[in-house]
């Protein structure tokens, strides 16, 4: 049991290597070059994003579930009987393992982070490059407004997950299909709403890359960041996570029909239950 329990939490933090690896690759890829290969093309950054989800729930979801993300764990464990014993691990294990792809597209951009900064006349005390590897608002939104926003996108999420993974929802995606599916869902609110404040909706995927930068020369630009930011990806996401599953499980579980008759139980040969 504690070498299976041990194989979740490794699998958590390889889910999320994965998804920084890339997603913080691609958004490197957005901030960094001149011209950029995606400032017309903002759609390819929100599928790449949308295709690490995807790729790390392909591969590691039939061991841990492949919640990556803190918000998703806290949901199932709400609303899912998933054990409450495993939330404070998952969750370290989420946050050791964007650290780890941190590391990785480090190591990839580091130079090209260097040149950018040059070239712009930036600092990484100052912030410059930042972007890259964790969230902050966009001009004109304040705090407390990015603090409801990523409420809301995490609900928004965990509401579509909750859907897409439903066992009595006959209308959700088989085959395998659901890792796709919850990869568009993230690429979608990432297109539609993602300029707000780059939609972490995962306090690992922001978190791990913070602690990260803080002693690799960003310092307080990470950590408490501009206008002391770094705790609004954090909690902000956890409780939209509750509210979005929270609204799953009155709004729409109680109303399905492959549910309802389940909970009637086998029907009789003649047709009743």
């Amino acid at each position: 049991m504690k070498r299976q329990f041990a194989g979740e939490l490794i699998s958590e933090a390889v889910a999320m290597l994965i998804i920084i690896a890339f997603g913080d690759s691609v958004a490197a890829m957005y901030s960094l070059y001149d011209p950029s290969p995606y400032r017309q093309a903002y759609w390819g950054v929100c599928i790449a994003w949308g295709l690490a989800v995807a790729i790390a729930i392909y591969t590691t979801g039939s061991i841990s579930g492949c919640h990556a993300n803190p918000a998703v764990t806290l949901a199932l464990a709400l609303y899912r009987k998933f054990s409450w014993k495993k939330v404070l691990p998952y969750c370290f294990a989420q946050t050791v393992g964007a650290l780890l792809g941190t590391c990785i597209v480090y190591a990839l951009f580091n130079p090209v982070i260097d040149q950018f900064n040059l070239t712009n006349h930036l600092s990484r005390a100052g912030g410059g490059a930042a972007g890259v590897f964790f969230t902050h608002p966009a001009a004109g939104i304040a705090v407390s407004h990015a603090f409801s926003d990523e409420i809301i996108l995490t609900a928004f999420l965990i509401f579509g997950i909750f859907a897409i993974t439903e066992q009595y929802n006959e209308m959700a995606p088989g085959a395998n299909f659901g890792a796709l599916m919850i990869g568009f869902l993230v690429a979608l609110i990432g297109a539609s709403m993602g300029y707000l404040e780059a939609w972490a909706i995962n306090p690992a995927r922001d978190l791990g890359p913070r602690i990260f930068c803080f002693f690799t020369g960003w310092g307080r630009s990470a950590f408490p960041s501009p206008l002391n930011y770094w705790w609004v990806p954090v909690i902000g996401p956890l409780i939209g996570g509750a509210l979005g599953g929270g609204a799953y499980q009155v709004l729409i579980h109680p109303f399905l029909p492959a549910r309802r008759r389940a909970s009637l139980g086998p029907a009789s040969p003649d047709g009743s239950s």
